[in-house]
């Protein structure tokens, strides 16, 4: 639902859209919808958004704000970002509130998971 002055969407560059496409679709089950070849866009995952086309990436080291899921088993997590050729850049940790690691999907943008349950 469309909100007054509420978050709405985000969009993020993709270098291979067929490739993100695919990593989501395998580590989160999200569908999406092509506009164009240049194109895609998700929605029904929290916040709606889209990925376009460009060298481009998000990630923290440039400033980049950082998108975060809510998990409740972060080893299997971790586990389907790997085998859909993701790269974790920071392996699970404690912070306090919980545990979270960080990914890049195939285009490179970088997102965290989070649990607040804790670790085996």
């Amino acid at each position: 639902m469309n909100q007054h002055e509420k978050l709405n969407y985000v969009e993020f560059p993709a270098r291979d859209l067929a490739a993100t496409k695919t990593f989501f679709t395998k580590v989160f089950a999200w569908g999406f919808e092509d506009f164009g070849p240049d194109y895609c866009a998700f929605a029904g995952q929290g916040l709606d958004g889209g990925f376009y086309r460009s060298e481009l990436y998000s990630s923290t080291l440039s400033g980049a704000a950082l998108l975060v899921f809510f998990n409740d088993d972060l080893e299997a997590t971790q586990e389907k970002v790997k085998q859909a050729g993701g790269r974790i850049e920071k392996p699970i940790f404690d912070f306090p509130g919980g545990r979270r690691f960080h990914f890049s999907e195939p285009s490179g943008n970088e997102f965290a998971v989070w649990s607040d349950k804790q670790g085996c």
